[in-house]
C-alpha cells in the first residue's frame, strides 16, 4: 500500500496549514498522512476496522476494543455528538480513532458534548482525512496489525520502530485490565424504549452473577429488563466467591484480548460446568472461554468481525447480528458428544453459537444486546431466563 496524503483525497474541513499533521504507521511499513484531532501525543495498538453506520460512542466505550486503534468505515463521525446515556463504560476504551472526516458541528436533542472535545478530555488520539476505504482494503488483504497514530512530530521511522516492539494481540490478556476490581450490583434499565422491562417480569428476580471480562452496560441493562438481579464480580473470581451469592445463573461477559490467555476464567468455567444444573450463558469472550473450558481451541481471525450486519443462523433461521471480536472457536475442536454448534456466521462459517447437549449451558459469539445494531438476537436473553425458570420448578 502506498503512502496516502490527506491533501491528495478530497478537500478537508479546515486549511491544512491550521491543523497539525498526524501520521498513521502500520507494522508492515505503510504510512498514511492525515490531520490531527482529539488528544495530543502518540498511541500504539492493533489497527482494526468497524463497518457500522451508527453507534460510534458505544463502540469507542466498549471494553472489548481496549488496546485497539479503530478505523470507522462510515465516512463522517461526530455529527450527533456524545451523551451520557450511550456509553458502555465510564470512559473511552479505544487507544485511537481513524476517520475519513470529523463533523465540525454536532446536532442531536440528546447531545451533551462534541466528539473531539470528549476525546481530548479522555486522552484519545485521532487521525482524520485519510482514505479509510483504502486502509480497510489493505487490512482485509494482509490482516489486522499493530500501528501507531501520532501528532506530536515523531518521525515515521521512529514510530515504526516502536510499533514493531509492541506486543501482538495474540497472546495478550487484557480482560483482567478492564475488569472491575470489586463486586457491585446493577439494577438500571436503559432510557431507550426497546430496552425497557418486559411486560411480564418474574415475581422474584433471578439472581445472576456476571463475571466481568470487559462487560458492556447494555448487556447488564438487557438482563435486568428480562428479570435478572445482577451482581458483577471481577475476572479473577473463584468458585467460592461466586457461590457465596447463591446464584441461579452465571453470565460470562465479553472482553478484549486473546481468550486463551484468560486462564483464571477458563479454570473457573470448568468448575462451574461441573455444577451440572447451574445455567451458564456466555457472550463473545465469555462464549470463547466456555468453548475453551469444554476442551476446544480458539484462533485469531485475519481481520475480525466488527459491525452491525453480520448474518448468523441455522437452517431456516437467520439473524442479522452485531459483532466485535478478533478471535473465534475452532469448530472441530469442540467435543461433539457434549457440545452442539447451533449457529454459524454465514459469511465465513465460523462458530457463532453453541450449546451443551444436556446441561443448561450455551454461548453466543455475537452481541444479542445489539448496542448499537439490530434486535434479531434478543431472544437469547429469554432463553437464559427460561433455563433459570425451569431450575426453580
Amino acid at each position: 500500500m502506498d503512502v496516502v496524503s490527506a491533501s491528495a483525497e478530497s478537500p478537508v474541513t479546515y486549511p491544512a496549514n491550521t491543523v497539525p499533521e498526524a501520521l498513521l504507521v502500520l507494522a508492515d511499513g505503510t504510512v498514511l498522512r492525515g490531520f490531527a484531532f482529539g488528544a495530543f501525543g502518540t498511541s500504539i495498538g492493533e489497527v482494526i476496522f468497524n463497518t457500522g453506520m451508527t453507534g460510534y460512542q458505544e463502540v469507542m466505550t466498549d471494553p472489548s476494543y481496549n488496546g485497539q486503534l479503530i478505523t470507522f468505515t462510515y465516512p463522517e463521525l461526530g455529527n450527533t455528538g456524545v451523551n451520557s446515556d450511550d456509553k458502555e463504560a465510564d470512559v473511552p476504551q479505544i487507544r485511537g480513532v481513524i476517520a475519513r472526516e470529523i463533523s465540525p458541528c454536532h446536532s442531536n436533542w440528546r447531545s451533551e458534548e462534541d466528539l473531539e472535545t470528549w476525546l481530548k478530555k479522555h486522552g484519545v488520539v485521532g487521525i482524520r482525512g485519510i482514505d479509510t476505504r483504502a486502509l480497510v482494503r489493505h487490512l482485509r488483504e494482509v490482516g489486522a496489525m499493530n500501528g501507531a497514530i501520532s501528532n506530536d512530530g515523531t518521525s515515521a521511522s521512529n514510530l515504526l520502530a516502536k510499533v514493531k516492539k509492541a506486543p501482538s494481540m495474540e497472546g495478550l490478556n487484557l480482560a483482567e485490565t478492564v475488569s472491575t476490581n470489586s463486586p457491585y450490583t446493577w439494577k438500571a434499565l436503559t432510557h431507550t424504549f426497546f430496552d425497557q422491562r418486559l411486560q411480564n417480569p418474574p415475581q422474584r428476580p433471578y439472581r445472576v452473577v456476571a463475571i466481568d471480562f470487559g462487560i458492556k452496560r447494555a448487556i447488564l441493562e438487557r438482563l435486568v429488563a428480562h428479570g435478572c438481579e445482577m451482581t458483577i464480580l471481577p475476572a479473577y473470581s473463584t468458585l467460592d466467591m461466586i457461590m457465596a451469592y447463591e446464584p441461579e445463573g452465571i453470565f460470562l461477559s465479553n472482553g478484549p484480548g486473546d481468550p486463551a490467555t484468560v486462564i483464571s476464567g477458563i479454570t473457573l468455567a470448568k468448575e462451574l460446568i461441573k455444577k451440572g444444573n447451574l445455567p451458564i450463558f456466555g457472550i463473545c469472550m465469555g462464549h470463547q472461554i466456555l468453548g475453551l473450558a469444554f476442551g476446544g481451541k480458539t484462533f485469531k481471525l485475519s481481520y475480525g468481525h466488527r459491525g452491525l450486519n453480520h448474518p448468523c443462523g441455522r437452517p431456516g433461521q437467520v439473524e442479522i447480528t452485531s459483532q466485535n471480536h478478533g478471535f473465534a472457536i475452532q469448530a472441530d475442536s469442540l467435543p461433539n458428544n457434549e457440545v452442539e454448534v447451533t449457529h454459524l456466521n454465514l459469511n465465513d462459517r465460523t462458530v457463532a453459537a453453541f450449546s451443551h447437549r444436556s446441561l443448561p449451558i450455551f454461548g453466543v459469539q455475537y452481541h444479542p444486546e445489539a448496542s448499537p445494531g439490530p434486535h434479531d438476537a434478543d431472544h437469547h436473553f429469554g432463553r437464559f431466563v427460561s433455563m433459570m425458570r425451569r431450575r426453580r420448578i
